[in-house]
């Protein structure tokens, strides 16, 4: 399991397990991370597993594919530079630590 931290929008932080090889979207819809609602389930077209990459260890994350960019910038709520969608982002020893904060909205 790979621990890593959500913070819902109420400032809530949530520290959960993710199973090795999954998206982190799967782990914090199970885990009940409030804002995490995953209506696509996975497949990067609606943004509702939006969040913002607080923080991650270095070389932990792959930058998104575009089919992600092109979601996050057409359909998410407030994009930044550090959104990315949970879905996209798979759990790896290497992400062990890493902080997302939930976007709020849609």
């Amino acid at each position: 399991m790979v621990k890593v931290t959500f913070i819902e929008a109420s400032g809530t932080e949530r520290q959960i397990d993710a199973k090795e090889g999954e998206p982190l979207m799967y782990a914090a819809r199970d885990a009940g991370v409030e804002g995490i609602i995953a209506e696509c389930g996975g497949s990067a077209m609606c943004a509702t597993c939006h969040c913002y990459v607080i923080d991650a260890p270095d070389g932990s994350l792959k930058d998104p594919l575009s089919d992600e960019a092109d979601t996050i910038e057409f359909m998410a709520n407030e994009p930044q530079d550090n959104s990315r969608l949970t879905c996209q982002i798979t759990a790896t020893p290497a992400l062990e630590g890493a902080v997302f904060k939930v976007a709020t909205g849609r």
